[in-house]
């Protein structure tokens, strides 16, 4: 079914060849006035009020995925604007990210952002967001980097200073994953520049950093992310590991157990041990 709704979609809407966590109910969408509500007898399914059918399909997609898509393209028959047509693929896209289906999830998030009205920007750079991250989910960083360049697009004509911000990391993340770091490095600072007081921006710029070698940038960029958010263990753990490199053993001790104190049994607990065992030896 899935498919042939995908054909029909892409003659009626072209992808735009320039277009990854994925939210839930956008915020501009969460008071949208109510719309008129139809009589829908052909469609059981649809029997909630109108500015339900997104919440309602986004719930039944975290966890009925199929009964998603049924619910989407029942949705798509009755639709009664372009917004509708946006928030029924918005659905339709998550579904198959629930089923792991990226690529076809990257294509209907693509044809929402251009279903959804000029007027929205926040929610269009949203939706080509989320084409991104289906991407990059089926390990196509190269075609994930433009989705979020025309994510920020639509972001910075929103005037959302934090979206602009979470775009830059994202594209980050495919910049660095196309092997391409010094064009991510400059991403992250663009990022930095939107919005001063993201601490993953920060802690992700130290990463790069030091993975460039530019341990004294580094450094920096890791003091300004625990300064942000000082119990954030991800954040402990590569301060540590960048005073390991710099031959700051005693400063990586430190930051390594800080990491097992402010969060025993993490991920980064765990690795925060192993390079504590590692600094003994």
């Amino acid at each position: 079914m899935i498919g042939s709704l995908l054909a029909l979609l892409l003659m009626q809407v072209g992808l735009d060849p320039s277009a990854g966590a994925i939210p839930g109910l956008p915020d501009e969408l969460i008071n949208r006035p109510p719309r008129r509500s139809n009589e829908i007898a052909a469609v059981d399914a649809l029997s909630s009020p109108r500015e339900n059918y997104l919440r309602r399909c986004l719930t039944m997609a975290a966890s009925e995925p199929e009964d998603a898509l049924d619910f989407a393209n029942g949705w798509r028959l009755v639709v009664e604007d372009d917004l509708e047509l946006a928030q029924s693929s918005h659905c339709l896209g998550l579904a198959l990210v629930r089923l792991d289906r990226f690529d076809e999830a990257r294509q209907i998030f693509e044809i929402a952002s251009a279903e959804a009205p000029n007027g929205l920007p926040a929610y269009r750079a949203r939706l080509a967001g989320m084409a991104g991250n289906a991407a990059l989910a089926d390990g196509k960083p190269a075609t994930a980097e433009p989705l979020f360049a025309l994510a920020l697009a639509e972001a910075t004509r929103s005037a959302d200073a934090t979206l602009m911000a979470g775009f830059q990391i994202d594209r980050a993340r495919a910049l660095v994953a196309s092997g391409r770091p010094e064009e991510a490095a400059n991403a992250l600072e663009a990022a930095r520049a939107s919005d001063p007081d993201n601490a993953r921006a920060w802690l992700l710029s130290a990463t790069l950093a030091r993975r460039l070698d530019r341990i004294d940038e580094a450094q920096q960029q890791i003091e300004q992310a625990a300064t942000l958010d000082p119990r954030d263990p991800a954040i402990g753990l590569e301060a540590g590991v960048i005073a390991a490199i710099a031959g700051r053993d005693e400063d990586a001790r430190k930051s390594f157990e800080s990491v097992i104190s402010v969060a025993p049994g993490s991920d980064e607990a765990a690795q925060a041990a192993a390079y504590l065992e590692q600094l003994a030896q």
